[in-house]
């Protein structure tokens, strides 16, 4: 069981929907404190959500236990109540018959976890939680690249 606890804070945004996106993410564990953060000049909003947390756990060297916090009710939901486990068991298909958005994403993500104790955490977004407004910060400065903003 992995005793190592690392807090991930990540958030994606996108100037349009689809359109020029960012992501980030900050790291923190024992006093020490990684942020990073990226772009893509074609993306949506829930594919840079996804790519902020695959890029936290790609970071991490050693099994950990995660608190992973994120504004984003899709990342939250997916993983909390089993739906992405379930679309992988279903080869990427919901139970509305309908193809699972983002499977690539998804499939990383899950691949990611495996050797983790991870905890998903929502928190309200562009409501004051210092990190949570830090990534949202720095996510937009990454799509503001792309758009010469």
């Amino acid at each position: 069981m992995p005793n190592r606890l690392v807090e991930i804070y990540s958030d994606g945004a996108c100037s349009k929907n689809p359109g020029p996106g960012g992501w980030a993410c900050i790291l923190k564990h024992e006093g020490h404190e990684l942020k990073m953060r990226g772009k893509e000049p074609n993306t949506t909003n829930n594919r840079m959500e996804l790519t902020a947390v695959i890029k936290a756990l790609e970071a991490l060297k050693k099994p950990c236990t995660l608190k992973i916090f994120t504004d984003s009710k899709y990342v939250v939901d997916s993983i909390n109540k089993g739906w992405a486990e379930k679309w992988q068991q279903n080869n990427w298909i919901k139970s509305n018959k309908k193809k699972v958005l983002n499977p690539d994403l998804w499939q990383k993500l899950l691949s990611l976890l495996e050797s983790h104790k991870a905890e998903f955490i929502w928190v309200k977004g562009h409501s004051g939680h210092p990190e949570n407004e830090l990534c949202d910060r720095m996510a937009v400065a990454e799509y503001r690249k792309l758009i010469g903003r």
